[in-house]
């Protein structure tokens, strides 16, 4: 994103358009999302933007986001540990029941032969 304002920056520069340094950390501060907005305000409280350097709020900006990324991370990392315990107790107990696959075996016999006494009952019970 820095690298976009910067381009975009220089293009008006250009055409003898200038910002002064509190303006371009306004607009960057501006054009962040939404779920940025704590740390935009964090900034804008804590910092005086008359005076803060384009390239510190860069760093703080982009030292944020290296810190959401990492959370996000160590989240996806504790939802495959879950995820693998879940598995590995599935698996035990599919190897001790063994009572429901004769179950499934009698209820498809069962089945079977309902639909010979239907088909037998159609043809006159012959």
């Amino acid at each position: 994103m820095f690298s976009r304002v910067t381009n975009i920056i220089n293009a008006l520069q250009a055409l003898d358009k200038t910002y002064s340094n509190s303006e371009m950390v306004r607009k960057i501060l501006r054009c962040l999302p939404r779920s940025w907005m704590p740390k935009v305000t964090a900034i804008e409280e804590a910092k005086n933007l008359n005076v803060l350097p384009l390239e510190d709020l860069l760093g703080s900006l982009m030292t944020h986001e290296l810190s959401m990324q990492k959370k996000d991370d160590d989240e996806e990392k504790e939802k495959k540990k879950k995820k693998m315990v879940a598995l590995k107790s599935s698996q035990i107990e599919d190897s001790e029941d063994d009572d429901d696959g004769d179950d499934e075996e009698l209820a498809l016999i069962t089945r079977k032969f309902r639909k010979f006494l239907a088909s037998k009952k159609k043809f006159g019970g012959k």
